[in-house]
């Protein structure tokens, strides 16, 4: 009795040892192996070795696991059958004890293999599958250089019904934008990254889809110089919206002539000399403005930036038109969100009845995150809410016009000289 429950015990740590390698081995990231191997650790780079052709080592695994799920239930049978079967007699017949007693058995060693060889070693391989496929993956080299023959033949017999059900021969270890969110949502939800950081990450990976219109300065709202105003009207202007860079333009602002920086303006004040612009054109205070076209991405807006060593640029429209104006700040702006925007400064603020009011120029996607829709209908064909009315109205949008979807109802509070300037924005009762 005691020799067959010291083999069985035997053969439940070994199928423990299988399982643990084999989940461990699947389990394992890639990110924190090569951080562990860039650090000198020589197991990591076994382990990264064998993910990238796995298939002898899995192969070796349900070798191991079958071989011993086969003998453990030999041994089970005879071990522990016949003390079943004695206990049972003293209640039953013979022959009713015997297959009892083999039931009981069967039972049993079922139960210690389900138990200790597959769910408590699985468990441990998830908790911590680096350190224990490291732990584990010189032992199974071992083995799979042992068992290479019937590796061999198991192998090559999984790799051609694989290819001719037409399965992959390796997995995908890319790791895509929807991953990383998908790890910082986690983190923040466990508390390890903050709500903020986790909205940056977002905001980054948004600035490839985003265009420039969505953080621009619209035409309505830019301050600009015109060449010819007299110093006077340039200093009324400065004083009443005073900001770091100007625009420079002719009799209209689509006549664009480039852009002046305040503390150029702000220094030949204080030196006394003449803020004229066309007379100071030509010493260089009025520069030249990087212009770009409205469907440039944030990001590719950032490479302009870079590549023109500017951080000020007007953006125009398929007619030459100037839409708007664009900084650094603005785009960086976009990024980090909340962290740098103060309350004032929102374009969608939610209300005590749960209602939102909204800024037309809200861009689509702070308008998504904020109603927690997952897209909204004609995607592409606008950039802010304001588009959105326009394209599902069909027309210009007037004050108290409405439009509802997916349970929610915009309505349209105020327009400023055909510019929807306030919509309300209400959830409605199912």
């Amino acid at each position: 009795m005691a020799t067959h429950l010291l083999l069985i015990a035997l053969l439940i740590a070994v199928a423990a040892f299988f399982s643990a390698a084999e989940i461990s081995m699947a389990a394992a990231r890639r990110l924190k192996l090569r951080q562990l191997a860039d650090e000198g650790e020589p197991r990591a780079s076994q382990v990264l070795a064998v993910q990238e052709s796995p298939g002898h080592y899995f192969t070796t695994v349900q070798i191991g696991l079958n071989m011993v799920a086969i003998l453990g239930g030999i041994v089970g049978e005879g071990a522990l059958t016949p003390h079943f079967a004695r206990l049972l007699g003293l209640l039953t017949g013979p022959d009713q004890a015997q297959s009892l007693g083999f039931g009981l058995s069967f039972l049993t060693i079922t139960a210690l293999f389900i138990v200790l060889a597959d769910l408590v070693p699985r468990r441990l391989g998830m908790n911590d599958p680096e350190r224990l496929a490291m732990w584990t993956v010189g032992p199974m080299s071992w083995l799979a250089a042992l068992l290479k023959p019937l590796v061999w033949v198991f192998n090559g017999l999984s790799n051609a019904l694989s290819s001719l059900l037409g399965l992959p021969q390796q997995r995908d270890d890319r790791v895509t934008h929807h991953d990383i969110l998908a790890l910082t949502e986690a983190g923040a939800q466990a508390g390890s990254v903050a709500s903020a950081e986790q909205q940056v990450i977002e905001n980054v990976f948004e600035l490839d889809t985003r265009t420039v219109e969505s953080a621009m300065t619209n035409r309505e709202r830019v301050v600009w110089l015109a060449m010819d105003d007299d110093e006077a009207l340039l200093r009324n202007r400065v004083a009443e919206a005073p900001h770091s860079t100007y625009l420079v333009c002719g009799d209209s602002i689509d006549q664009v002539q480039g852009y002046v920086d305040a503390t150029d303006l702000f220094q030949r004040m204080l030196l006394g000399q003449p803020i004229g612009l066309r007379d100071c054109g030509s010493a260089g205070l009025v520069k030249k403005v990087l212009i770009v076209p409205d469907r440039l991405t944030l990001a590719e807006m950032l490479t302009q930036f870079r590549h023109a060593h500017e951080d000020f640029a007007v953006i125009v429209n398929e007619y030459s038109l100037v839409v708007g104006v664009i900084t650094l700040n603005d785009v960086m702006s976009t990024v980090m969100g909340s962290m740098v925007s103060s309350h004032d400064e929102e374009q969608i603020v939610r209300r005590e009845d749960g209602s939102f009011l909204a800024d037309g120029i809200t861009p689509v996607p702070d308008l998504q995150r904020a109603l927690g829709l997952e897209n909204l209908p004609h995607a592409g064909q606008y950039d802010t809410l304001a588009g959105f009315l326009m394209v599902m109205l069909r027309r210009i949008p007037k004050r108290t016009d409405q439009v509802t979807w997916e349970g929610w109802r915009f309505e349209v509070v105020d327009v400023d000289s055909h510019r929807v300037d306030q919509v309300m924005i209400t959830r409605l009762t199912p």
